[in-house]
């Protein structure tokens, strides 16, 4: 098991998570559950991390990830913000993404207090944001090896 900088055992990812959404204790900590098992039942292979810990967020920041970052589950005082990391290449067809428009990569949801979530749409939508990761992944795969920055050609 990982240790932390203290020397004890680190909490898991799915423990912190858990930990993050109990001391919201209040509807943000609801949403944010509620769009975490959402992501959970659309992608099994989904796997959670916590990542940017530091003094002002010692907690950090819920991040659910397949081959790469699909979106992050940030809390703020009036609303919950979901982030994902290549929304901008993404099919939004029941308009979802509602921030971060401007933006070439990203794109996100904020959910404030009494918004209702279309399950079946956010759904739709971690499940391509997966195959975009996927695809991504495979063609890196099937690529050659990059040379280092800055080689040449053989001499």
């Amino acid at each position: 098991m990982k240790k932390s900088t203290t020397g004890k055992p680190a909490a898991s990812p799915t423990r912190l998570i858990d930990a993050r959404i109990a001391a919201l204790g209040d509807w943000r900590g609801e949403v944010l559950g509620r769009v975490r098992a959402f992501i959970r039942e659309a992608d099994t292979g989904i796997i959670e991390a916590v990542k940017w810990q530091k003094p002002s967020n010692p907690m950090g920041v819920p991040v659910w990830e397949h081959d790469g970052i699909i979106c992050t589950g940030e809390t703020y005082k009036t609303y919950v913000k979901l982030t994902f990391a290549q929304g901008a290449a993404l099919e939004d067809p029941s308009g979802l993404f509602n921030a971060g428009l401007e933006g070439n990569v990203r794109r996100a949801i904020d959910i404030r207090e009494g918004d209702r979530i279309d399950e079946k749409a956010f759904k739709a939508l971690i499940r391509a944001a997966v195959a975009l990761n996927t695809a991504a992944r495979a063609t890196r795969a099937g690529r050659a090896p990059r040379r280092a920055k800055g080689a040449r050609g053989a001499s």
